[in-house]
């Protein structure tokens, strides 16, 4: 995964790690955690092969809620 990051520019990474962030911070989780490490890599992959203006949409299409958080909003929703 950080090998990735090398072939990006710098102004790439600053938008993967700011877009990562974001997503982390909508979705509870840390960057850290299991689903941080996946949405950095996702994050990694669109940054090279799609628009990056759309990279928080996009991840959040693929990504789709955390378990956790899908199983606040089911119970919340009852």
């Amino acid at each position: 995964m950080l090998q990735s990051l090398i072939t990006l520019s710098d102004q790439d990474i600053e938008l993967v790690i700011t877009a990562v962030r974001q997503w982390c911070t909508k979705n509870h989780c840390e960057i850290d955690s299991n689903e941080g490490h996946r949405a950095l890599t996702l994050a990694i992959d669109l940054v090279q092969n799609s628009a990056r203006d759309t990279l928080l949409h996009n991840m959040t299409e693929r990504l789709g809620p955390r378990a956790g958080q899908m199983d606040a909003e089911t119970s919340g929703a009852s």
